[in-house]
């Protein structure tokens, strides 16, 4: 979010500490499926179950050593805008997160059919990827190898930033964003480890059908496997 100067009054920071230190812990509720962001305020907060899913590109840095700045944001941009488009494509999705070249995205599940839902969409991912690669083949460029991570469970929904202020955000706070960041860390690391990682919770959520395209990855203590979007990868055939 962009920011703008304003002098720093450290009485005034004692007192916003205060204030938040001072919050009842009440106001932190177990809540089913994630409450719109007009229920948020400084002082309270909602524990819900989501599907938290990450993509990030592996060997960023020898990459781009390899190619000019341009070159690169246009690698960049690629992955990001395509990254987000299938994202969005998600009904379930609720919020989506850019940090370098790492996307992840909050996902609304609150049935095993909607964690599926995320599971289809790590498949579109791995496809797209696929698809990026052909195109920036054709221009001479490097391919890009991604890790995917997912995990479900309960994560702390708040609001954080500077009361009095437009700078704030909403901010997913608990073990399963931890997690799936690390999962996909791990996707396509060596080449033993497979490009989707997912905990071994949201395995148990998935249908029979989805189960059959996974393996337990010891090293890692998951399931991982490789996965695509049978539409999107006719195009790669024909066209690879």
């Amino acid at each position: 979010m962009e920011a703008t100067y304003s002098s720093y009054d450290y009485t005034k920071s004692l007192e916003r500490i205060s204030e938040i230190v001072a919050g009842s812990d009440s106001c932190y509720e177990d809540h089913k499926g994630i409450p719109s962001r007009d229920k948020l305020t400084f002082l309270n907060g909602y524990y819900v179950d989501v599907t938290v899913l990450f993509i990030d590109i592996r060997g960023s840095k020898s990459l781009s050593e390899k190619h000019t700045h341009p070159v690169m944001a246009k690698i960049y941009r690629a992955y990001i805008s395509e990254v987000v488009a299938v994202l969005k494509n998600n009904t379930t999705v609720n919020e989506i997160f850019i940090e370098g070249d790492g996307v992840w995205a909050v996902f609304n599940t609150n049935l095993k059919s909607e964690v599926d839902s995320v599971f289809e969409t790590a498949a579109q991912l791995s496809s797209l990827v696929d698809i990026i690669n052909i195109k920036l083949s054709k221009k001479g460029y490097s391919t890009i190898v991604v890790g995917i991570g997912m995990d479900y469970g309960k994560s702390l929904y708040i609001k954080a930033g500077y009361k009095g202020s437009s700078i704030n955000e909403v901010v997913w706070i608990g073990k399963v964003v931890g997690s799936a960041a690390n999962l996909s860390s791990n996707g396509n690391k060596i080449w033993t480890d497979k490009e989707l990682m997912v905990s071994e919770v949201l395995y148990c959520n998935l249908k029979e059908e989805y189960k059959a395209f996974l393996e337990w990855n010891q090293n890692r203590q998951c399931y991982h496997g490789n996965v695509i979007n049978i539409m999107m990868n006719d195009w790669v055939i024909k066209n690879a």
